[in-house]
């Protein structure tokens, strides 16, 4: 068993159960995969889903899982999670946390784990990750499987109650980006405009990258999320 996995279940049974913690779950379908602006099911659609669970004290945990197609016999992702968030002031608010990217079918040992921390400020998201374990097949040899950074930036504005526009910029750098782009940096660019109904949000958004010969796209998703 994955040894993430094995920790986040010790920690869910020395957990109290209380008022204090909720646990709830999401479901979602999208037209397109993206990570960092590039499809992860060569462009087909992608149904996925999860499991949170979130105390009061700011300490929260879960699980995501997506269909994806690499090309080659992998046919979904298993992602695990961790952290911790809370207020510096009541408009600032930081998260930090761990985010286990789980590849359970593949051929080879393409598993790989970030550090992630993320401050908030009105509007304004940022997000700087690093890499701080992968498995052996996640680069060539000759390249540092574990050279991998990522800073991001989000701003959410809210049109109406139901309305929200938002505007993405991420940066990826490092060896693994070489080995799977075959360049060492790139930019990835998304513009949303996302609807909360009673029976989930719906978004449209536009997105793309600097990589060579990758085109725009347009992608429809909805997803919805309830307590348990």
């Amino acid at each position: 068993m994955n040894p993430l996995l094995v920790s986040l279940i010790g920690t869910l049974v020395i957990l109290p159960t209380s008022s204090y913690a909720q646990w709830s779950a999401n479901i979602g379908a999208s037209s397109n995969y993206l990570w960092r602006g590039v499809s992860q099911t060569q462009d087909a659609a992608a149904i996925q889903g999860g499991i949170d669970y979130q105390h009061q004290s700011g300490f929260y945990l879960g699980s995501w899982a997506s269909n994806i197609d690499f090309g080659d016999d992998t046919s979904y992702e298993l992602d695990f999670y961790t952290g911790y968030s809370g207020q510096i002031t009541q408009q600032i608010s930081y998260d930090f946390s761990y985010l286990h990217y789980g590849y359970p079918d593949a051929d080879a040992n393409i598993d790989f784990g970030e550090l992630k921390a993320a401050l908030e400020w009105h509007w304004l998201w940022l997000q700087y990750s690093y890499v701080i374990n992968a498995g052996d097949n996640v680069t060539a040899p000759t390249l540092d499987n574990r050279d991998l950074r990522y800073v991001e930036a989000l701003i959410r504005y809210p049109i109406s109650d139901t309305l929200t526009l938002s505007a993405h910029y991420g940066y990826s750098s490092g060896d693994v980006v070489q080995a799977w782009y075959n360049t060492n940096n790139y930019s990835d660019y998304r513009l949303s405009l996302s609807k909360s109904t009673a029976i989930g949000d719906v978004s449209f958004t536009l997105a793309d990258t600097d990589l060579a010969d990758d085109d725009g796209k347009f992608i429809i998703s909805w997803s919805y999320s309830f307590d348990m």
